[in-house]
Order: C-alpha cells, then sequence, then structure tokens
C-alpha cells in the first residue's frame, strides 16, 4: 500500500489534520484528523510503500507497546485509511 498523491499531513491549531489537494481528492463532508501515533505513521510511510507488519514495527520502536496488539492496531489503521479512500 502506499498514500494517494495529493494528500498531505498539516499540523492545525495543534491537530493532525490530512488536507487534500487537487479537485479529484476533495470531499467537503468529512475532516479527517489524527491521533498523535496515527500521525508518526504516516509520516514514516510518506512515499513509500507499507504493509501491517511494517507499521506493526514502527510502532513497537517508538512506543511501549507488544507485538500483538501493534499488529492489531497497524491493520485498523490500514482499514480506516483504505475506508477514508488515503491509500491504494
Amino acid at each position: 500500500m502506499k498514500i494517494k498523491e495529493g494528500f498531505e499531513l498539516r499540523t492545525i491549531c495543534g491537530e493532525a489534520i490530512i488536507v487534500a489537494h487537487g479537485i479529484e481528492n476533495i470531499d467537503f463532508s468529512k475532516i479527517i484528523s489524527l491521533n498523535e501515533s496515527a500521525a508518526y505513521l504516516w509520516r514514516k510511510v510518506e512515499g513509500q510503500d507499507f504493509d501491517a507488519p511494517m507499521l506493526a514495527r514502527l510502532l513497537t520502536e517508538e512506543y511501549e507497546v507488544d507485538e500483538a496488539t501493534a499488529l492489531r492496531d497497524a491493520q485498523k489503521m490500514i482499514n480506516d485509511w483504505q475506508a477514508a479512500g488515503l491509500i491504494a
């Protein structure tokens, strides 16, 4: 998987927000906000291919979380990002 072109992570008023560029990515019906760990992962994988095990490894390196929990959380995040149309 990879983050789709036209999406950028920005910090607005202290909150991590995904901003869309280009007419094909604009959907004014929702704002996509990321928590600290999701924003960390976004920054780490921007511009490269990734999968759930890679995200889980990044989580265990940065946070005090066991491997099984990290993998479960990584897969949920991928599902959420896919549902929002952020990754392909």
